[in-house]
């Protein structure tokens, strides 16, 4: 990741990560990053995210260092369950000097919803399971109570800094985000942030030098240029560039999106932070695809389906990861193998064309490569990677773009950003682009 430049804001924030699945590894966090998004948008420094285990001394630990950097707000998450391991209300009460109480109310509610699921399965001691509950209902004296989206009830405790606790699973903590934040202790503690503007730009087929060299350029000749900070970042083998700015700076982003064009305009695919996956969703309307696999093994397809709604244009895919099975699946000429080999491009159309009479669908993406770390040749090494798309254009014409590509990285690596490559093959295909530009 690189930042150009860095705007000053007056909100400062901090966040803690807890447990120890979490620090060891086990477990990704999901919810620190997240969480940097939302400040982002609301326009407030993220000075820290730690991560530390369930330990009470190390969860109070970090609050007193984000205390010390002088946050205005730290935010938690995890530690909310009714296990033993599960104290980081009780560290928060500790920290901000306040007494536990239990609130009898939320006791309640927590009481109606663990009966709920407890209702699936006979013969659990409901009393244990109340019992152990019990403490999710112990807050901090003066503390704001979010819902709970499941048992665990999430609180913002006011006060230099405020502090709000939300729980670790993202599926409960996402929907509490917009309460808490709506809280007069959380607004209070953000009121210094300074109001931007954000702006996302996605590229594709340009490497990281390239862009950093245009910015350079930018710096010189953008007027503003230092007031707008910049974030690049490689995710999944695009370019995604965030920039924020005050709302008296428009012009230079403006001027920056000047200089982004007339040297990239070629690889800038979205400009309003859409994503390619969004795009081709749009440009499905109205008709079906169909996948045929190799090397991704229905990675494509399930990316594919990711969106709500797909099941309109998505009719289905097939995984051939043996030549056997091209041939019996996909009507591959068992010749065209032995010729071209299963990694090619006439296989990926064979591979495309096959899908799209298994299916019956008007669209088709083929892919079949090496994702290694072995079954390279010098011919064709580790990360060769054969594409194919069928578009149909009517009853009678049939448009086939096939391309290789050489991708980088370990096996993973290889296989997600072939999913990426195929995306935007299929994109610039239904756009009615053949040409291309350069895959990776």
């Amino acid at each position: 990741m690189d930042v150009r430049s860095v705007v000053s804001v007056s909100a400062r924030v901090g966040i803690v990560v807890t447990g120890t699945e979490v620090l060891t590894g086990r477990v990704q966090d999901r919810n620190g990053p997240w969480l940097a998004d939302r400040l982002l948008e609301l326009g407030v420094e993220l000075r820290h995210i730690t991560l530390c285990g369930d330990r009470p001394a190390d969860i109070e630990a970090q609050l007193r260092f984000l205390a010390d950097q002088d946050v205005d707000l730290i935010i938690t998450s995890g530690g909310l369950g009714p296990t033993a391991d599960d104290m980081t209300v009780e560290i928060v009460a500790r920290f901000c000097d306040r007494e536990l109480v239990v609130d009898d109310a939320l006791e309640a509610k927590i009481g109606e919803i663990v009966m709920s699921l407890m209702a699936r399965f006979p013969g659990v001691d409901l009393d244990a399971v109340r019992a152990a509950n019990r403490k999710q209902a112990l807050v901090p004296a003066g503390a704001v109570i979010l819902d709970p989206v499941g048992t665990a009830p999430g609180v913002v405790v006011p006060g230099k800094p405020a502090v709000v606790v939300l729980p670790g699973p993202p599926r409960e903590l996402q929907p509490m985000w917009g309460t808490a934040v709506a809280t007069e202790a959380v607004q209070s503690a953000i009121s210094g942030r300074t109001q931007f503007q954000q702006q996302t730009v996605r590229m594709f087929g340009l490497p990281e030098s390239g862009l950093a060299d245009t910015l350079r350029e930018a710096e010189i000749t953008v007027e503003g240029f230092g007031r707008l900070e910049i974030t690049t970042c490689l995710r999944r083998g695009e370019l995604e560039i965030v920039t924020r700015y005050e709302p008296q700076d428009a012009g230079a982003y403006s001027d920056l999106m000047t200089v982004l064009r007339d040297r990239h305009a070629r690889a800038i695919f979205s400009e309003d932070g859409a994503l390619v996956d969004d795009q081709i969703a749009g440009l499905l309307d109205g008709r079906t695809i169909a996948t045929a696999e190799s090397c991704t093994a229905g990675l494509l397809a399930a990316r594919l389906t990711e969106r709500p709604g797909s099941s309109t244009y998505v009719a289905g895919g097939v995984v051939t990861y043996s030549n056997a099975a091209k041939t019996a699946l996909l009507d591959v000429d068992s010749s065209l193998i032995e010729q071209h080999g299963a990694v090619s491009e006439p296989v990926a159309e064979a591979m495309a064309r096959g899908a799209l009479h298994r299916f019956g669908a008007d669209t088709a993406v083929a892919i079949t490569g090496i994702a290694g770390p072995g079954g390279g040749t010098t011919a064709k090494p580790v990360g060769t990677v054969c594409f194919a798309v069928a578009v149909a254009q009517g009853s009678s014409h049939l448009q086939m773009v096939t391309r290789t590509a050489t991708l980088p990285g370990n096996r993973t690596d290889v296989r997600e950003r072939s999913t990426t490559v195929a995306m935007h093959l299929l994109r610039r295909s239904l756009m009615g682009d053949r040409a291309g530009s350069a895959l990776v």
